[in-house]
């Protein structure tokens, strides 16, 4: 007899569950000291972990729907190549105490104005000729990211081996301290990005079915996908630099979102996509704090998941 699959619906009602028992548990176990300090930390960083989680992968969903693919990410366009040449280039430069100099907001908004300027300029260059390539736009992605990762490693052979460790710090995403400031500023350009995001939500199922499919359909694909990729890119930026990269976690939130649901209706991915992103984040952190005891980041442990996630769809042939 074959067991019957769960609705979307229970699925997404299960998830939510998850998701706060998640949450209930990183602001209650193991609260001691006092609470008028510790609360207001914990609320801090459960913040800067739902909001990281939803930008990673709302980003991811949607980057995979215009293209194509399912075991592609957004850093595949060399965002997080270049947050890392900025971050080896400010240390190189100035050394590294110039972060405790310069103010935190400054910092934030050059390296999230950085990936976007980047991410615009490529997506205007690749979109202003006559012919129109998705696929171009990856390679190009692909070949930038590889010459920001080989000019990191040239300037960071260069660097004082103390003044280097201070930087491989700032390669790992860390959810342990969190600008307040930082985090309203990023909550407040992830919220516009989204009520963009909103208000096209019925043209994602279009544009999965592909660039003919939606010119039929009457989707103006290239606008379209250009507005839909300079959200994600911002979406990304945001969330690479109030904490650092995290490559991996959307690519296992997303699949493990499409396995789950069974759907390919957006309306149902993305929301099941952030709430497990959501459930590893925190309850990640929950199990990295009690059980651990810090030994380790938890981008660490995602990226190692994720990259395992990656290796099997390989092998299974992750392509649609």
């Amino acid at each position: 007899m074959r067991v019957r699959a769960p609705s979307p619906r229970a699925v997404l009602i299960l998830l939510g569950l998850l998701a706060l028992a998640a949450a209930a548990g990183f602001m209650t176990i193991g609260l001691t000291g006092r609470l008028d300090f510790v609360l207001p930390l914990r609320a801090t960083k459960l913040a800067a972990l739902l909001l990281v989680g939803y930008a990673v992968a709302v980003s991811t969903v949607l980057f995979q729907t215009v293209s194509g693919n399912r075991i592609l990410t957004p850093s595949i366009m060399g965002l997080d190549a270049l947050y890392v040449l900025i971050q080896t280039v400010v240390v190189f430069l100035f050394g590294a105490a110039a972060f405790g100099a310069v103010d935190a907001r400054l910092v934030f908004l050059v390296e999230a104005a950085s990936m976007i300027g980047f991410a615009a300029v490529l997506y205007r260059w690749l979109f202003l000729g006559a012919r129109y390539g998705l696929h171009l736009l990856l390679l190009a992605g692909v070949i930038f990211g590889v010459f920001f990762r080989s000019l990191s490693n040239l300037l960071q052979r260069m660097i004082d081996p103390t003044e280097f460790v201070v930087l491989q710090d700032r390669f790992f995403a860390s959810f342990n301290t969190i600008d307040r400031d930082l985090l309203g500023l990023t909550a407040v350009i992830v919220v516009l990005v989204s009520v963009a995001g909103w208000r096209m939500r019925h043209v994602f199922d279009v544009l999965a079915l592909g660039r003919d499919a939606a010119i039929s359909l009457g989707v103006p694909h290239r606008v379209t996908v250009t507005r839909v990729l300079l959200m994600v890119t911002v979406l990304v930026s945001v969330s690479t630099a109030l904490v650092g990269p995290v490559t991996f976690l959307g690519l296992l939130v997303s699949n493990l979102a499409y396995q789950l649901v069974r759907s390919h209706r957006h309306v149902l991915i993305l929301p099941a996509a952030v709430l497990i992103a959501w459930i590893c984040l925190v309850g990640g952190q929950v199990v990295l704090e009690r059980a651990f005891g810090f030994d380790t980041a938890l981008s660490i442990v995602i990226e190692f998941a994720g990259g395992i996630v990656f290796i099997l769809l390989l092998l299974r042939g992750g392509l649609r």
